[in-house]
Order: structure tokens, then sequence, then C-alpha cells
């Protein structure tokens, strides 16, 4: 029986690899997304021979979440997996940020993780074999300059993973990954010298792909983690664990 995940944040870029990856692997993949190029991601996973629907939608509005809950129901049932990687990130200081930015990023990356994971959680524990997987950032464990609400929420969403892998444990598995420096949209107009020296703070001396993210996500959405919950997964090409000192 082909089973369904929904995949948040999935117009380009980790959330787009990770719906290619899954249905290629046999999943129906339902895609939801404020970009309406969502629906390009869709037909080219249908083009391939896969189940698709896609969704223009907010991740911080409770009636889009259920708008497309009731379609997922009637096109490809109910949802087995969630993937919550929807984001939005200011970069500004502090002091400069406005309180309308500041609590976007709140409504935008913890919030809207709250709002799917409460809307789809009856689907998830039905069978007890429910997995969710929340897209964190590197940027949790580790302070940058001009991302203060980005790092917060991108916290926040590993002390939710523990919280919801203690409420939910015998019914849903809940896990976090944290992605490092991976070219998606959030690189567009960073100049290719400082592409060269994030990279050199990598141990792998280069930038990663979305895919090489996606496939760790499928690895914890499925049955071979059936005994992992609750934990922090960093892919970050070893950017965490190497620092220059003279």
């Amino acid at each position: 029986m082909t089973r369904t995940v929904l995949i948040t944040g999935a117009a380009g870029g980790i959330g787009a690899a990770t719906a290619r990856r899954m249905a290629a692997s046999g999943w129906s993949v339902a895609l939801l997304d404020l970009d309406d190029r969502v629906d390009e991601v869709a037909a080219e996973i249908k083009s391939a021979g896969g189940r698709a629907l896609a969704f223009v939608g907010d991740v911080t509005s409770e009636n889009d979440w259920n708008d497309a809950l009731e379609q997922v129901h009637v096109g490809l049932g109910p949802v087995d997996a969630l993937v919550s990687n929807a984001l939005a990130t200011d970069r500004v200081a502090l002091h400069e940020m406005t309180l309308a930015s500041w609590q976007r990023q709140l409504d935008v990356n913890l919030t809207g993780t709250f709002l799917g994971v409460r809307a789809c959680l009856a689907d998830l524990r039905r069978d007890r074999r429910g997995s969710i997987v929340l897209v964190s950032s590197v940027h949790a464990n580790f302070g940058l300059p001009a991302v203060p609400a980005y790092a917060a929420t991108k916290a926040g969403l590993t002390g939710l993973t523990r919280q919801l892998a203690t409420e939910y444990g015998g019914e849903v598995r809940v896990n976090c990954l944290l992605p490092g420096p991976v070219l998606t949209a959030q690189w567009d107009g960073i100049s290719d010298a400082d592409r060269a020296a994030s990279a050199a703070q990598t141990a792998t001396g280069r930038l990663g792909q979305p895919d090489e993210v996606a496939a760790p996500i499928e690895f914890l959405l499925g049955d071979q983690a059936s005994f992992i919950t609750g934990t922090t997964l960093v892919v970050d090409g070893g950017w965490s664990i190497t620092k220059n000192s003279a």
C-alpha cells in the first residue's frame, strides 16, 4: 500500500528535492508552498510516473491546512509522514529588526510547524507508524550575525522535536534535521567569493546540495529508522566541527 508524505516549503530547494526523492521511492507526495512553482514540481513528479498533489497555501493559516488535508484525503489518502520545511528569514541585526519581521519568522518557522503537526496528527497516529521530520538549521546551535529570529525559531524546533517524540512516543516518530551550508535559494545574491569562503569552513571543503539533505530525510521517515526518534541529525559537511585558529 502506497504511503503518503506531506512536505511544506516544497517549491524548491530541500523541500522539492525531498519530494522528488520520496516519489522516486514509491511514496505519494503532497506539496505545500506559498510559491506557485510548487505546481511545477508536482507536474515533474507526475510526468516521471509518480503520484503528487500540489497546494498553494500558507503554513501559518489554519484554514489552508484544513483545505490541504481535505484535498490530500480525497486525492492520496491519509498522511503517513510530514516534513515541516517552510521557512522565513530576514537578515538584520536584532536592534534594527521590526516586530513585524520578528513575528513573521516565528509564525512561519515555528507556529507553521505547530499547525502542520496538529493538522496531520490524527492521520499520523492512526496505525502507530507515523513519522515527522522537522527541518531546523545549524543556526540552532551556533551564533551567526544578523539572524536572531531565524536562530531562535530553529532552536525552538529542536526542543519541539524532543517534546513531540516524548508526547507521541509509541505512535509517531519525530526527528529533526539541521542542515548547514546547502545551496538553496537562501544563497541567491551571495558572491562567489563569499560562497568559497563558506565552503572553506566545512570539513569537506564544499557547499552541500539539496538532495544531500533529502536523502537523510527519506531515511528518517522510513521503516529503516523505526527505532530512531527525538534525535537531531546535523547534515553540514562538517561545518560545525571545523574551526580555524592560528
